[in-house]
């Protein structure tokens, strides 16, 4: 087993705005670094003090530790996995901490956010349908482009394209609510048309009822330098093209941003799918008072 154990001290994390971000009101991650490779991740910034990401680090006292601090939560909060680390990197197969967690939030009728590039969310699909029947719920796949050669390079160890799309049909033919997450769009490399309103079609056509978009990607100190030494082996040249175009600039929007974002929002209403966070989260766990506004 390739990961090391650790000792948390604190597990969930409360959100400071959670009805923005998909309904969450408490961050919870069980996993420190991640095996997944993806050449834009933020999680590779200082701030976060991991200086060794790419080793996978487990909460050996995870599950003992959530149900100490859950018990002492509202009953209807709802639990967002994958802030940090993808909640199902390889060694939760064998871990099986994810799994374990969701089954608290079972027992104490709890909902629950998981964002998510791996299929083995399918093996809890038991879990979340239990879930589903008395809490808020939702299982968000990230998908940057449904090109599987590009989509190798930007994320070398994680499940395709195809494969999380495929997913996504099983959960949501299953009755689970799903989503894309469509980010990054990654300046001169995935922003294009094309790219853009593939993943729209494909998404509608696996189940999602929604796609929430972001057209750059953010870059800065430990993380700017990877991606760098990552653009620089696999789109030679463009390195200078960054340093020209954006310099030190933190948030690096895509020089196409805005026509990309009019043909996004245009296929997104002829698909019929969500992409406003809003009406995402009133989807996801409803109020009375809300009405939805997109159709």
């Amino acid at each position: 087993m390739d990961a090391t154990p650790i000792q948390a001290k604190q597990l969930l994390v409360r959100t400071k705005e959670g009805n923005k971000w998909f309904g969450i009101d408490y961050n919870l991650n069980l996993y420190r670094g991640c095996s997944h490779g993806c050449i834009y991740c933020d999680s590779r910034s200082e701030c976060y003090q991991n200086n060794d990401f790419d080793r996978v680090q487990y909460k050996e006292n995870a599950i003992d530790l959530l149900y100490k601090e859950i018990a002492s939560k509202n009953r209807h909060s709802v639990i967002g996995f994958g802030s940090m680390s993808d909640p199902y990197n390889p060694i939760e197969k064998e871990l099986e901490l994810t799994k374990k967690a969701l089954e608290v939030l079972d027992y104490y009728q709890m909902g629950a956010i998981l964002i998510t590039k791996s299929d083995l969310i399918l093996r809890d699909l038991a879990i979340l349908k239990r879930i589903h029947t008395h809490s808020p719920l939702c299982v968000i796949f990230t998908i940057t482009t449904t090109h599987e050669a590009l989509q190798k390079k930007l994320e070398p160890h994680v499940t395709t394209t195809q494969d999380r799309l495929k997913a996504i049909k099983k959960l949501s033919d299953q009755g689970i609510p799903c989503g894309v997450l469509m980010m990054p769009i990654i300046p001169f490399i995935n922003d294009t048309l094309e790219n853009i309103e593939s993943i729209v079609h494909r998404s509608k056509e696996s189940g999602a009822f929604f796609v929430y978009p972001s057209f750059g990607v953010t870059l800065r100190d430990r993380q700017r330098d990877y991606f760098y030494q990552m653009i620089d082996r696999e789109f030679p040249g463009l390195k200078n093209v960054y340093m020209d175009t954006f310099g030190n600039r933190y948030s690096c929007q895509s020089p196409k941003a805005a026509e990309l974002k009019r043909a996004f929002v245009f296929e997104c209403r002829k698909q019929k799918l969500f992409y406003g966070m809003n009406d995402i989260v009133q989807t996801i766990k409803p109020t009375k008072s809300k009405q939805l506004t997109l159709f």
